[in-house]
C-alpha cells in the first residue's frame, strides 16, 4: 500500500512516490565500503594534498558504475536502493577521513605563523601534542602523546553521528511526516540513483557516454598535471612539476603595475570544467569582482589603506597582508548581509508557500500528516522519534560535560545554549526551509562572535567541541532515502559499517603518507603553498582571544564591517530593482578580496559554457551533459591519483628500507 501523501503529486513528473520499500544494505554494500576505504581514500588524500583537490561526488560515480558495469556482465541488476547506499556509503568514505583533522592541526602548531603569533605552545595537549613532542618530531601517530586526543576523537565520532543523526530523523518526522512539506530538491536528487538502475539494463546510455568522455579527458591531463610530479616526487628530491601547482604566480612581475595586488592564473583543467557547471551569473560576478582588485587595491595602496604590503611579496604574502588590512573586517560585514539576503528571499518564498499550502488545507486538499504514524514498510516506528530524541540529548549532554572538563573557565552557559537550543531551533528553520523551497539558511560566524563576545581569554577554547549541528540537511537526506525506497534502517547499517572503516583506513593511510615526507613539504606542492596561508588565517582568529595588543584586533574595523554590510544589502536592492540575477550578488561575494587565478579560468568555462554549447545543446540538456562531465573528470583524475599514489608509496616504502 502507498503511503499517500497529496503534496507530492506536484512533483509526480519528477520522482513517484515509492509504491513499496526495500532494503539495499547487503555484500555489495560491504564490499563497495571497502573498495572506497581502502581504494578511493588513499587517492583522495594524495590528491588533496598535491593539487589541493579531493574525488568528492567522482568517487561516488566511480563506485556505481564500477559495481553497475560487474553486475551487469554478471547479468545481474543493481536495484536503486542499492545504488543510493552505495553513493551513500562512498560519498562518506572518499575524504580524508577522521585523522585528516590532525595532520592539518599537527602542521599548525608547528608553522610560523602559529610560532610568530606566539599560539604554538598554548594549544592544549588535549587537542594536539606539544610542537616538541617526539610524536610529531618522528611523524607519528603510535605515540602516548596522541592517546587523549585520539580519545577525544573517538567520542566525537560517535556522539556526532548520534547529534546529527538523532536530530536530523526528528525534524524529518516533523517536516515531512506531520507538516507534510514537500522537499522539491529531493525529487531531484533521488532521480539520479533512478537513472543509474534504469541504465544498469540498458546498453549504453548517454550518461556513461558523456562520463567516459570526461574521464578519458581527466585521465590524459591529470596524467601530466598530478601523475608526474606524483612518481618524480617519490625518487628525486623535489618533484618535476610540467604545469604548475597549484599556480603561476605572477605577483612579483607585476607589482609596479599593480601593487598590493595577487596575479596568477592557475593550470589546473578542472577550473574551467567548473566553469561549465556553476550558474553563469555567479561566475560573472566573481570575474566582475577580480577584475576589480586590479584596480581597487593599487588605489588602496596609495591611499594608505593597505599599509602591510609590500614589495617583494608574493601572492600568499599579499593576500594576507590584504586580508588584514582590509579584506578581512570589510568581507565579515558582506557576509553577515549574504547571510541577510539569504534568510530574507528564503523566508518570503517559504511565507508564499505557506498561505498557499494553508489555503489548501482548509480546502481540503491536503491533510496533515501525524507523528505518530509511519509509513508502513518504511524501516522505523513511532518510537525510533523518542529514540533519536534520547541519542541528540546524550550526545549533546556529553558534548556539555566534555567541554565542561576540557575549558572549565568558559562560560558553560554558552554551551548549553547552542547544544540545546540554538543548535534545534536553526537546524529546524533550516528544514523548514528546504523542505518549502529546497534551499536551506544559515547565520555565518555564530561560534566566532560568541567566543570573542564571551570576552574569553585563551587559546583552547578554539580547539573545544562545542556541540553546533545543522541538521536541516539530515532531514533533506532522509526525504531522499524516502523517495529512493530505502528501508531507514539500512542508513544504521551504513553508518554502523562507516565508522569504524573510516577510523581504521583514515589511521592507516595517514599514518603511512605522513611517515613518507613531512606534511606539507615541496613533496605536497598545494598543501606548502596553501596551507601557510589557512594557518594565517586561522591564527588570526584565535589572537582575538589573546588581548587588545592581538593581530585580530589590529585587523577589525566595525566601520569597514558595516561598509561592507551596506555593500551587499545596496547591491542585492539594485540588482533586484533593475531584475538582474541575484546569483551575481553572490559571484561578486565569494570574488571580494579573493586571489583571481582560479576565478579566470573559471570564468573562461562560463563562457563557453553559455555561448557554445547552451545553443547547442539547449540551456537544459547541457547542464545535465556538464554534471557529467564533469564527475567524469574528477573520476579520471582520481584514477590518476589513486595509481600514482599506489607506485609513490611502493617506491619510498623500498627507499627508505634499511637494506
Amino acid at each position: 500500500m502507498a503511503y499517500a501523501d497529496p503534496e507530492l503529486e506536484l512533483y509526480r513528473g519528477l520522482m513517484d512516490y515509492p509504491e513499496r520499500f526495500e532494503s539495499g544494505f547487503d555484500i555489495k554494500a560491504i564490499i563497495g565500503a571497502l573498495f572506497a576505504g581502502f581504494v578511493m581514500m588513499p587517492g583522495a588524500i594524495y590528491l588533496s594534498l598535491i593539487a589541493g583537490v579531493g574525488l568528492g561526488g567522482a568517487a561516488q560515480w566511480t563506485i556505481v558504475i564500477l559495481f553497475t558495469e560487474i553486475a551487469r556482465r554478471s547479468f545481474v541488476t543493481l536495484r536503486r536502493q542499492e545504488i543510493y547506499i552505495l553513493f551513500y556509503i562512498a560519498g562518506a568514505l572518499s575524504t580524508g577521513g577522521a585523522f585528516a583533522g590532525f595532520i592539518t592541526d599537527q602542521y599548525f602548531v608547528q608553522s610560523p605563523p602559529a610560532k610568530g603569533l606566539g599560539i604554538a605552545t598554548q594549544v592544549p595537549p588535549w587537542a594536539i601534542p606539544s610542537p616538541y613532542s617526539e610524536a610529531l618530531l618522528r611523524r607519528t601517530f603510535f605515540h602516548p602523546d596522541w592517546l587523549l586526543p585520539g580519545l577525544i576523537m573517538l567520542f566525537g565520532q560517535v556522539a556526532s553521528r548520534l547529534n546529527w543523526f538523532g536530530l536530523g530523523y526528528m525534524l524529518f518526522r516533523i517536516t515531512a511526516d506531520y507538516e507534510r512539506l514537500p522537499f522539491p530538491f529531493a525529487a531531484v536528487s533521488a532521480q539520479g540513483s533512478t537513472a543509474l538502475a534504469e541504465a544498469s539494463v540498458k546498453e549504453e546510455t548517454w550518461r556513461w557516454r558523456t562520463f567516459a568522455v570526461g574521464a578519458m579527458i581527466g585521465l590524459v591531463f591529470s596524467a601530466f598535471y598530478v601523475g608526474i610530479p606524483t612518481i618524480t616526487g617519490a625518487i628525486m628530491t623535489k618533484p618535476l612539476m610540467l604545469l604548475p601547482i597549484p599556480w603561476v604566480d605572477l605577483t612579483r612581475n607585476t607589482e609596479t603595475i599593480f601593487p598590493a595586488t595577487p596575479t596568477g592564473f592557475v593550470c589546473e583543467l578542472g577550473s574551467i570544467i567548473t566553469g561549465f557547471v556553476i550558474p553563469f551569473w555567479s561566475a560573472v560576478g566573481g570575474f566582475i569582482m577580480a577584475l576589480s582588485t586590479f584596480i581597487l587595491n593599487p588605489w588602496l595602496y596609495r591611499h594608505g589603506y593597505l599599509v602591510r604590503w609590500k614589495p617583494g611579496m608574493d601572492t600568499i604574502q599579499t593576500s594576507f597582508q590584504n586580508w588584514i588590512d582590509f579584506y578581512f573586517a570589510l568581507g565579515v560585514g558582506v557576509s553577515i548581509a549574504v547571510a541577510i539576503i539569504g534568510i530574507y528571499v528564503v523566508i518570503r518564498q517559504a511565507m508564499v508557500q505557506s498561505a498557499e499550502r494553508r489555503r489548501k488545507m482548509a480546502a481540503g486538499e491536503i491533510q496533515r500528516g501525524s507523528l505518530w504514524e509511519v509509513p508502513p514498510g518504511r524501516g522505523d516506528t513511532p518510537m525510533w522519534f523518542w529514540y533519536c530524541m534520547a541519542a541528540f540529548l546524550v550526545s549533546t549532554i556529553g558534548y556539555i560535560i566534555l567541554c565542561g572538563v576540557l575549558v572549565p573557565r568558559f562560560p558553560l552557559w554558552w554551551v548549553i545554549f547552542f547544544g540545546l537550543i540554538y543548535t534545534p531551533v536553526s537546524s529546524y528553520v533550516d528544514a523548514r526551509m528546504q523542505g518549502l523551497t529546497g534551499m536551506g539558511v544559515g547565520i555565518p560566524m555564530v561560534k566566532e562572535a560568541a567566543i570573542i563576545l564571551s570576552k574569553y581569554r585563551g587559546i583552547d577554547i578554539w580547539f573545544a567541541p562545542i556541540p553546533m549541528t545543522q541538521a536541516g540537511g539530515t532531514a533533506a537526506s532522509f526525504r531522499v532515502v524516502e523517495l529512493v525506497g530505502c528501508r531507514f534502517y539500512d542508513i544504521i547499517k551504513a553508518e554502523l559499517t562507516i565508522m569504524p572503516l573510516t577510523i581504521i583506513c583514515s589511521l592507516i593511510f595517514w599514518q603511512f603518507i605522513w611517515r613518507l615526507a613531512p606534511i606539507p613539504s615541496s613533496v605536497y606542492p598545494y598543501a606548502q603553498k596553501m596551507w601557510y596561508l589557512q594557518a594565517l588565517q586561522r591564527g588570526l582568529w584565535m589572537t582575538a582571544t589573546m588581548g587588545k595588543e592581538a593581530l585580530f584586533m589590529k585587523a577589525w574595523n566595525t566601520g569597514r564591517m558595516i561598509v561592507g554590510l551596506v555593500f551587499g544589502l545596496a547591491s542585492y536592492a539594485i540588482l533586484a530593482s533593475l531584475r538582474l540575477p541575484i546569483l551575481l550578488v553572490y559571484g561578486v561575494v565569494g570574488g571580494l578580496g579573493a586571489m583571481p587565478h582560479g576565478i579566470f579560468p573559471t570564468f573562461v568555462g562560463a563562457l563557453i559554457s553559455q555561448f557554445y554549447f547552451v545553443p547547442r545543446f539547449g540551456a537544459r540538456r547541457w547542464k545535465q551533459y556538464a554534471t557529467v562531465l564533469s564527475a567524469g573528470y574528477w573520476c579520471g583524475q582520481g584514477l590518476v591519483g589513486m595509481g600514482t599514489c599506489a607506485l609513490a608509496m611502493i617506491t619510498k616504502s623500498v627507499s627508505t628500507m634499511p637494506y
